[in-house]
């Protein structure tokens, strides 16, 4: 510094003195400019005053001499306290000087700068205000200083800025906000904390009113959720709770949509406490926001669904996650569906939300993924405090659908969202009907192919929104458009399907397709699309059709009209080129139809065949059965056409006897003792009993005389069930000469099967049976009666227990079976061979020790008589 030029009105002295590098100098020089500006204040000389800062600011304060900076940040000090509530005339020129100290490199030129500011503040109090921005920005600073001294003295003059803040209510938060929402983006910990500290400030100031800026901070106070310090944690999650309890308090009054896509991104955060509190944010914006948040619809399922999967580790998580999903779904009504008189064929392309909703200032835009964004460009009006009425927001599905396909269609997603995703679909088919069968052809393909999955309840779900789909009236179509793929293009215009006025007849001549199936009147056109794919997915899927088959197809009876079910694909099936599938389908629907409880009416439609829809049905059924011998069969006992069955029967010789088919006649049988022909007419036919015109037989024989021991070990190894130990049982029939003696009934040996222990073939002679003799009709009538007595007599001796009580109840029926067997090949010969009451029950009860169930014994004993009796 030049000592020859002149600084007045600063004396020689005072100028030698703010040089001095003492501290206790430069104070004295301090209290002589204070006492200087004093008189210039009284004599309200203004020019003087000015000059003397000027002076202090240009040749002290922003000098290179450290000394003299340090000089002329106590001057400054100085002039302000003498200046005193008149400091804020001069409020810019006192701070500028001293902020411009705060980038300084020396630690201890911070300290003073810090300490002159302070006493500048403290003098000034309100006055500051309008330069609150520039201040800040240097506190903000100070408050990531390395230096101790320096953050310590910022701290103080950050209490005093914050007591003047909270004590005025001319705050300027207008112009604050773009400074917060720079500055709220630092990285720094000790800076985040100074943003932090401040944000509770002015949200606990009355007159300021901070909700309304939230969107413009929000993102970042999420991002300071994630610093790894624990303390500024802990005030940020502060900081965002009390700004959610004033949202509860004042919901007409928040930006809901302006914040919906902040939370989508960080309800997907890796970091647990970011993405729980973004969930919860997101709860309470749904449940108090309501259909303000649909627009976002596709961006919130996109963050919500996967959290449906997370294990225990996050359940708090999951938990927010599924109240979430469930508050959205209850906001889509049928009010979100088209209007009645639009066809499909008249349907325009849906408005985007910026044409039809008006424009909102600061709404923001763009979604966490491409593949979801097609909501998140929305602008929606909020809820104002003058209107209570439902927002004007429209649902926009195409951006749902999508994001529900990709991740029904990502094979690693968890099991629960998959669940989820089919919930929503059918949500939507039921409450947007006609929306959503525009994207029918595009969610078909992946939900036949969920079908696959290895869940029972996602499998439930989808059949679900399948029966949904092929059951509403909003897909009933007159032209339903091409269907999957040029094969199926093709079957659609060939495969017809029977008028119920010509049911003995296949209708070629029709011209509706399979979509218009008379036999589905409930249905719409992609009921029989559902069921033509669906076989088509058996069919190159054999091992669904054997694990998951009969599992789809009874729930399919739940969900829809079983008999539709079962007239469509016995129509299907009727052109199947791959024989072998259709045998194998064919024989898979007819244990369905014999043994599962969902099809009892259908049972009992077809065993009255007096009404002319049963009788369509049954033929029908009967033509595609036709592709397996032994089902035709079953079918025509189910149905009561013994004669029929008989005349097949007879049929069976001319057939190439193979393991195959002695393992399909053994299923049959098998059928046969199911419960469903256990109190059959089956049993009391006379036409299996007696042929009356020819005088025929039927009888029951075992298969060892046609196949080799062998042949017959793999062939019953291959038997499901519980009766896997008996014979093949096959029915055949012999002529009876003209004035001949009637012959037996059943006039076969033991039945025993071929696979049977050799000890087992050689009995003893004494033991071994003797050859039973021709019958009279009356004999075999006693026969029967004597049979029936002792076995009522059996159960009503053992009806005792119950059959949940029974050890041995897996097992009853091969052994009460075997042991019957057994009884009657040690049975000695005795008349009409009837087996003693006692000898059956001391053979059941060394087969299986543990008291047997009564309802067991009433069915498995009569299907365990020997050969000798006729079936009654």
């Amino acid at each position: 510094m030049n000592p020859e030029k002149d600084f007045a009105p600063l004396t020689p002295n005072i100028v030698r003195a703010l040089n001095d590098k003492l501290y206790e100098k430069r104070k004295v020089a301090a209290l002589e400019i204070e006492k200087l500006v004093r008189e210039f204040v009284a004599q309200n000389n203004t020019v003087q005053i000015k000059h003397v800062i000027q002076t202090l600011s240009q040749e002290f304060a922003l000098s290179q001499h450290p000394h003299s900076r340090k000089g002329g940040l106590i001057g400054l000090a100085a002039c302000s306290i003498a200046l005193g509530k008149d400091s804020g005339l001069y409020l810019k020129e006192l701070i500028e000087p001293v902020l411009t100290c705060f980038n300084d490199a020396d630690s201890r030129l911070r300290y003073y700068a810090c300490e002159a500011l302070y006493n500048i503040v403290k003098v000034a109090r309100g006055a500051v205000l309008p330069h609150f921005n520039v201040l800040f920005d240097g506190l903000s600073k100070l408050a990531a200083d390395p230096d101790p001294n320096v953050k310590s003295g910022s701290e103080l003059l950050d209490r005093l800025l914050k007591d003047i803040v909270t004590e005025s209510n001319k705050f300027d938060l207008v112009s604050f906000i773009p400074l917060l929402r720079e500055r709220i983006y630092s990285n720094n910990q000790y800076a985040r904390q100074f943003i932090i500290s401040w944000i509770l400030v002015l949200e606990s100031v009355p007159d300021i009113n901070l909700l309304d800026y939230l969107p413009e901070i929000l993102d970042g106070l999420f991002q300071i959720l994630g610093d790894n310090g624990k303390e500024i944690r802990k005030m940020c999650e502060v900081v965002l709770g009390e700004f959610l309890k004033e949202i509860k308090k004042n919901p007409s009054s928040v930006k809901f949509a302006e914040m919906a896509n902040i939370l989508v991104i960080h309800c997907q955060t890796t970091d647990d406490l970011i993405q729980l509190t973004a969930m919860c944010w997101m709860r309470e914006f749904i449940q108090l926001a309501g259909r303000v948040m649909l627009p976002y619809s596709s961006g919130i399922l996109t963050a919500v669904l996967p959290c449906l999967a997370y294990d225990d580790r996050k359940k708090s998580i999951k938990e927010v996650a599924n109240v979430c999903n469930q508050s959205l779904m209850k906001l889509v009504t049928p009010e979100d569906d088209e209007p009645d008189e639009l066809r499909p064929g008249q349907r325009q392309a849906e408005p985007a939300p910026d044409d039809a909703l008006p424009k909102q200032e600061g709404t923001a835009s763009g979604g966490p993924d491409g593949s979801c964004d097609s909501s998140f460009s929305s602008s929606i009006s909020v809820f104002t405090a003058a209107s209570t009425e439902r927002a004007p927001v429209t649902l926009h599905l195409d951006g749902i659908v999508q994001v529900l396909n990709c991740h029904l269609s990502d094979t690693a997603i968890g099991m629960m969202t998959r669940i989820a995703v089919l919930k929503w679909l059918y949500h939507l088919y039921i409450k947007t009907p006609r929306k959503m069968f525009r994207h029918t052809d595009s969610l078909f393909p992946i939900l036949l192919q969920t079908l696959s999955d290895e869940s029972d309840e996602v499998i439930l779900k989808d059949l679900e929104v399948l029966a949904e789909i092929a059951s509403s009236p909003a897909g009933q179509t007159d032209d339903p458009g091409p269907l999957d793929g040029p094969d199926l293009r093709a079957s659609h215009s060939e495969l017809q399907v029977p008028t119920p006025g010509r049911a003995g007849l296949l209708n070629t001549s029709g011209t509706k397709g399979l979509e218009c199936s008379p036999s589905t009147p409930t249905m719409n056109s992609y009921f029989y699309k559902f069921m033509i794919n669906l076989l088509k997915r058996f069919s190159s899927e054999r091992k669904l059709l054997e694990v998951r088959g009969p599992f789809i197809i009874r729930q399919l009876c739940l969900l829809l009209n079983a008999e539709n079910i079962f007239h469509s694909m016995a129509d299907i099936l009727l052109r199947e080129e791959d024989l072998k599938f259709a045998s194998t389908m064919v024989h898979a629907l007819n244990t369905i139809l014999l043994t599962s409880t969902e099809l009892f009416q259908l049972r009992n439609q077809l065993k009255d065949l007096k009404t002319l829809e049963s009788q369509n049905l049954f033929c029908c059924l009967y033509r595609s059965w036709c592709h397996n011998p032994v089902t035709t069969v079953s079918l025509c006992f189910l149905t009561q056409n013994y004669r029929h069955a008989y005349d097949l029967i007879q049929k069976f010789g001319d057939l190439e006897v193979t393991v195959d088919f002695l393992a399909e006649v053994d299923k049959l049988v098998q059928l046969i003792e199911c419960p469903i022909f256990t109190s059959h007419p089956i049993y009391s036919s006379p036409v299996l009993a007696r042929a009356e015109p020819t005088g025929e037989s039927v009888t029951l024989r075992a298969p060892s005389p046609h196949i080799t021991r062998e042949a017959a070990e793999q062939g019953a190894g291959n038997r499901p069930g519980p009766t896997a130990h008996l014979g093949v049982v096959g029915l055949r029939s012999a002529p009876a000469a003209a004035g001949r003696e009637e012959q037996p009934l059943l006039d076969q040996g033991p039945l025993r099967p071929a696979h049977a222990p050799a000890a087992e073939q050689r009995l003893p002679a004494a033991l071994t049976p003797a050859p039973v003799r021709a019958q009279p009709r009356a004999a075999a009538d006693r026969v029967a009666m004597e049979t029936s007595r002792a076995t009522e007599k059996i159960y009503a001796e053992w009806s005792a227990p119950s059959l949940h009580q029974m050890p041995c109840v897996s097992r009853i029926p091969s052994q009460a079976v075997r042991a019957t067997q057994q009884a009657w090949r040690l049975a000695p010969a005795k008349g009409l061979g009837c087996l003693p009451l006692q000898w059956t029950q001391a053979a059941l009860r060394q087969a299986c020790p543990e008291p047997l169930c009564a309802p067991h014994c009433w069915l498995w004993l009569p299907l365990s008589l020997p050969p000798r009796l006729a079936l009654r």
